[in-house]
């Protein structure tokens, strides 16, 4: 008796629980589906042997389906989107990458074996516990026959009238919906190419002749500059928003003691909690690179992007600082860049903050060694990637004078001085305040980097690629990020004056939001003469 209670009960856990950790509770126990009823009246309406074979197949079913509510629940926490069956499986491989780099190689070989256990143990459970019901039904056929007509008619009731227990709607069809929009998740995917591929052809800049192209910023070196998950909740939350206020306000008052100005505005991502590459392509070829299967497909195209741009002049020398890349990266051609520098070509010899090979202030330094402070040299597009806020966003750096940044060793101490990241996120509260601080350190970088080497022809852009995780956001659907615009020549800013951004590093709450994809195409056009 025992046994079968508890295969009914895992049965009926299976099919209520809900894909969202932030929407499981009690009350969402509490609910009748109508799977269950259904599974029940097929189970009772086949014969003996077809109903064993029937009862393993819709048990695994149901196992499998399970699963992938677990796969939803952890996408959800990062990405805040469920787990896309058609372009994420890549994606499980990068989260292991994350669980070495954070925690270890023990921590990431203990998700792996706790991953493969976890996906036995729920297949192999579901299939028993449904054998086990198929099997108690069978003996006590006119008992189970009664009670599925009573559910049946007490489902139909609930529904009809609405019934709810703390809020939840008793009579559930939940679950079908789910395994409904999963289908059309899939089908959606796979016509997705399609639809892709015809917008890969349209670009307004395509035939236009190389002089005439950016002719506004000939003479000026052009940095675009990505900040990790630099998203809107830093500005706009108020247990972040006071420290950042001051970060802002400090980095304005150095810009401006340079001869620099700034406007800023805000972008929105197509992805949120983590994707930076996606948010890269999409705000560098103009397109919405939403997922895998477009950012593979865009990068071994023909499509221009807006750093291949500035290499098609012929007027610019384009490099590429990519502390994060650790690994061939064979899109680095793609995005018109001559010369390439990875966390292996820094020149550092520190120690890594979790995931971030390379603090930022260390790689600003680098490439002013390395490119920016060459003399004679020709004028420089430079895209950078500032990584010192990735998650898991401790331990993290803090700027040092910059004339001891050496090799990067001196690194290893401030790592030890830092925190934890197992204890870090144990508290929500804490990943927030070290978020923030983590933010707070790249901005320093950056705009300590310009004071310090910034020029008449210094142009920066920088932005940020996507908001943090939903433990930072809270789970808010907004996936802007800011972006700024600074530089000494006045005429640069003059350019986009009708924009209506914001004067400074913050933008307004109520400065435009424009979509990542349409900044490529805006900005060659307001700096084409």
């Amino acid at each position: 008796m025992g046994t079968s209670v508890l295969a009914g009960t895992l049965l009926l856990v299976a099919l209520v629980v809900p894909d969202r950790l932030d929407r499981m509770t009690f009350q969402s126990f509490l609910r009748l589906p109508v799977e269950l009823i259904v599974l029940a009246v097929v189970l009772l309406a086949l014969p003996s042997r077809a109903r064993r074979i029937t009862a393993v197949v819709l048990g695994a079913f149901v196992g499998l389906s399970t699963v992938l509510k677990c796969l939803d629940m952890g996408f959800y926490e990062t990405l805040a989107r469920p787990f896309d069956l058609v372009f994420d499986w890549v994606l499980l491989s990068d989260a292991a990458d994350w669980m070495k780099d954070s925690f270890g190689h023990s921590g990431e070989v203990l998700a792996i074996i706790g991953v493969i256990v976890l996906l036995i143990a729920v297949l192999a459970g579901s299939a028993l516990a449904m054998v086990r019901l198929a099997d108690v039904m069978a003996r006590h056929r006119p008992t189970a026959v009664r009670t599925t007509l009573v559910l049946g008619v007490v489902w139909i009731m609930c529904f009809t009238l609405s019934v709810q227990v703390g809020g939840v709607t008793l009579a559930t069809k939940g679950y079908s919906q789910f395994l409904t929009n999963r289908v059309k998740y899939v089908r959606e995917g796979l016509g997705d190419a399609d639809v892709f591929k015809k917008q890969l052809t349209v670009d307004a800049f395509a035939k236009t002749p190389p002089n005439q192209l950016l002719t506004g910023l000939r003479g000026k070196d052009v940095l675009f500059t990505f900040i990790e998950s630099y998203g809107r909740v830093a500005l706009d939350d108020p247990t972040m928003a006071p420290e950042m206020d001051k970060t802002l306000t400090a980095g304005d008052a150095r810009l401006k003691a340079a001869g620099f100005s700034s406007r800023s505005a805000w972008l929105r991502s197509p992805v949120t909690g983590a994707g930076s590459w996606l948010a890269h392509s999409t705000f560098l070829s103009g397109l919405w690179i939403k997922n895998q299967q477009r950012y593979r497909t865009v990068t071994t195209s023909t499509r221009a992007t807006l750093t291949s741009y500035f290499q098609k002049t012929g007027a610019w020398r384009t490099v590429g600082i990519v502390p994060g890349v650790r690994k061939s990266w064979p899109e680095g051609k793609y995005f018109g860049l001559d010369n390439i520098y990875d966390s292996t070509h820094l020149g550092y010899n520190g120690p890594y903050f979790s995931w971030t090979p390379v603090p930022d202030q260390f790689s600003l330094e680098s490439f002013e060694k390395l490119e920016y402070g060459k003399k004679n040299r020709d004028p420089i597009m430079a895209e950078i990637i500032l990584a010192s806020s990735h998650n898991p966003w401790s331990p993290i750096a803090h700027t040092i004078p910059w004339n001891q940044l050496g090799d990067g060793t001196i690194f290893n101490q401030i790592k030890k001085e830092g925190t934890n990241p197992t204890e870090v996120w144990k508290s929500a509260k804490r990943v927030r305040t070290e978020y923030r601080k983590a933010i707070q350190y790249s901005v320093d970088s950056l705009t300590q980097w310009v004071q310090r080497y910034g020029n008449k022809n210094t142009v920066l852009v920088f932005l940020g690629d996507h908001q943090p995780v939903p433990t930072v956001t809270g789970g808010t659907a907004d996936r802007d990020v800011p972006i700024t615009i600074v530089a000494h020549d006045p005429k640069v800013l003059d350019k986009i004056s009708s924009w209506g951004w914001t004067d400074g590093l913050k933008p307004a709450d109520s400065a435009p939001v424009l979509g990542m994809d349409k900044f490529r195409d805006r900005f060659m056009t307001a700096y084409a003469k």
